[in-house]
């Protein structure tokens, strides 16, 4: 299967499904699985029980065959595909036994990545219907261990994705700046690390203007009602700021 836009690193997804297949193995192996026997083959079908975006299908392939490559993974759906209830996502053809311990593992993987998937879906498509030149981004605030595969996920919904590590830019929330005032705090980040992005957390008006005037490429307006975040798009680009504008928190 080829790499797509969306898919997560393989590496991460090998060290995700090794994890999650330990947790499932460990110490005495499948022993429900073992009663069946070994020559003993299988079909199943993996099939949508409800609408939503389709993710997660590295992992799912990944946990079938680190249990027995032998196992055969037919896709009938990509990442990012739209399904309706009583698609057929894959077909699995291989040993009874191999399946039986693999399947829950891959579901997990599957269902999961497909929620944050469909979630992102519907968040993405209220957004464009309100206003398409907005852009919907995650956040750090995933599963341990599951970042790169909850982020891929995310893409496949139709997101896109803000950091993905304290290294890919630098974001100056309130607690950075307890003792630093914002234009102190912008301009050492920016001569500090001038290929980074720099961001800084604004839950009031004054402190985005005082954000952009200082130079940063990003103000992210925090938990400020639609109204404030009009109002301060509005001061911004009177004030002649070209900075690109992010709203997080209650937003309903």
């Amino acid at each position: 299967m080829a790499a797509s836009p969306v898919d997560p690193p393989l590496l991460a997804v090998r060290q995700a499904v090794s994890l999650a297949l330990a947790e499932d193995w460990l110490p005495l192996g499948d022993l429900s699985a073992s009663l069946v026997e070994e020559s003993r083959t299988t079909e199943m079908a993996v099939v949508a029980r409800a609408a939503g975006v389709v993710a997660g299908r590295l992992c799912a392939l990944e946990s079938f065959r680190q249990v027995d490559p032998s196992v055969d993974v037919a896709w009938r759906a990509a990442d990012g595909t739209d399904v309706a209830p009583g698609t057929v996502v894959a077909e699995v053809r291989g040993p009874l036994r191999s399946i039986l311990t693999a399947e829950r593992t891959a579901l997990n993987f599957l269902c999961h990545l497909s929620g944050v998937a469909t979630a992102t879906r519907r968040v993405v498509e209220a957004v464009a219907a309100a206003n398409p030149s907005t852009t919907v981004v995650d956040t750090r605030k995933t599963l341990p261990g599951l970042r790169a595969l909850q982020k891929a996920a995310v893409r496949a919904g139709g997101g896109r994705n803000h950091r993905g590590s304290l290294s890919d830019g630098v974001l100056l929330k309130d607690n950075h700046l307890g003792g630093v005032p914002i234009d102190d705090a912008v301009a050492r980040a920016r001569a500090r690390f001038p290929m980074r992005m720099v961001e800084v957390e604004c839950d009031r008006p004054d402190q985005a203007m005082a954000a952009a005037a200082a130079g940063a490429h990003v103000v992210m307006l925090d938990n400020m009602t639609p109204d404030e975040v009009a109002g301060t798009v509005r001061a911004l680009r009177a004030a002649g700021h070209g900075v690109l504008v992010e709203v997080s928190g209650g937003i309903y």
